[in-house]
């Protein structure tokens, strides 16, 4: 243990000195979450206040109907009426974006709502993410001028509206406040803590065996009165260190990034900030040392292969897409974490954070998860152990 211990900081201070590791360790977990929150809550506020305060350009045709809703739309200042193009006109000025909406009412829309039936009214416009709150919009404008008429209707008719009301509905979420934060984003951190904890041990592994490889110190480390296991054991600790530094940088980004944010309701940043309690961060850090192991065992064993660390790069790089594709998958809806999933590496970390967050999760599921994460460690050490054993591909 002495000895791997000597190694371990050993190579410690090699890492520390490769700038390379040092960005991919620290620099970019500890900003990105920072930048990527402030660019997408600005570019989302400068989205939501675009819209609402742009002049809606819409076509009216309502063939001398509905006459109250014309004057209303000829009285908001954010609105320009045209009555002057056909709806064939109407549609190409859409499509090519020179026109925001069209509005048809039916020719016989009076006749109908005066004889107590329902008068059609046609909204015709691009119905994308980007033209959302433009489509509240106007939605809003119709539903206003249809509780108008429906008002007028039951005053002539002497009624109360409450009689077509014969429910009141009464909604009620009973899912807590963590529930739906992770619902919402609970896939989504692991996803990210999981890549940073890859990268982050990624770099330091290249450097530990393919880069000692192509600098010639291999050689005089494995000449030295160390066993060969014990070395392994001190590489492993460095590049696991690395990339658990890495998802707690992260984390420590995340923090600061949700600070930085001004618009966030005071309800919601007390619920977001109780996801990063000690008692969450310590069982998220449990769940990510033995999946770090295996990741460590995992770049160790193939960069050992590499004759150079820019071979190393290209061996270990397309590695990226075998995290990505379960981590995603534990962003999708539909998938929870069961006995099935507890056993599938990399997603059940992603499910069980999630349900973490959630404050949902089961003793028994919880303990599947870490049985075959440290299951998974322990062959990833085997494996790796076997391989360093072999001069052929030590010395390859």
């Amino acid at each position: 243990m002495k000895n791997s211990l000597i190694v371990f900081l050993k190579e410690l201070k090699d890492t520390l000195r490769d700038r390379r590791t040092i960005i991919f360790m620290v620099a970019i977990p500890l900003l990105v979450f920072p930048v990527l929150i402030s660019i997408a809550s600005g570019m989302i506020i400068s989205q939501a206040k675009k819209a609402e305060a742009k002049t809606l350009e819409i076509a009216l045709i309502n063939h001398g109907n509905a006459q109250e809703f014309r004057q209303q739309l000829l009285r908001n200042e954010k609105v320009t009426l045209r009555e002057d193009i056909d709806e064939n006109q109407a549609k190409t000025l859409i499509r090519h974006d020179e026109l925001d909406a069209l509005i048809v009412f039916d020719k016989d829309f009076d006749q109908k709502v005066e004889d107590l039936s329902q008068g059609k009214v046609g909204l015709l416009m691009k119905m994308t993410e980007d033209t959302e709150i433009e489509k509240k919009r106007l939605l809003k404008l119709l539903t206003d001028f249809e509780e108008t008429l429906r008002l007028r209707r039951f005053q002539e008719m002497d009624l109360d509206e409450s009689i077509i009301k014969t429910i009141k509905i009464s909604e009620q979420n009973l899912a807590t406040a963590k529930e739906q934060l992770a619902e919402a984003v609970g896939g989504f951190l692991p996803y990210m803590f999981i890549i940073f904890c890859f990268m982050g041990a990624m770099y330091p592994a290249i450097d530990l065996a393919a880069g000692e490889k192509e600098r010639g110190t291999l050689e005089t480390l494995l000449t030295s009165p160390v066993d060969r296991f014990q070395i392994l054991v001190g590489k492993l600790g460095v590049v696991m260190l690395a990339g658990i530094i890495s998802a707690l940088v992260a984390m420590l980004g995340l923090y600061l990034g949700i600070r930085r944010m001004s618009d966030i309701p005071a309800e919601l940043l007390d619920t977001v900030m109780s996801i990063l309690e000690v008692n969450t961060i310590l069982i998220l850090i449990s769940l990510l040392v033995p999946l770090t192991i295996f990741f460590a065992a995992l770049l160790l064993s193939l960069s050992i292969f590499a004759r150079s660390y820019k071979e190393a790069q290209s061996i270990l790089s397309p590695l990226m897409f075998v995290v990505i594709i379960p981590a995603f998958m534990g962003l999708l809806p539909g998938i929870n974490l069961t006995m099935g999933t507890a056993l599938i590496p990399i997603l059940n970390v992603s499910l069980a954070t999630k349900a973490i967050i959630a404050e949902t999760i089961t003793a028994p599921l919880l303990a599947a998860v870490y049985l075959s994460l440290i299951i998974l460690a322990v062959v990833g050490i085997y494996v790796c152990s076997k391989i360093y054993g072999r001069e052929s591909a030590i010395f390859r």
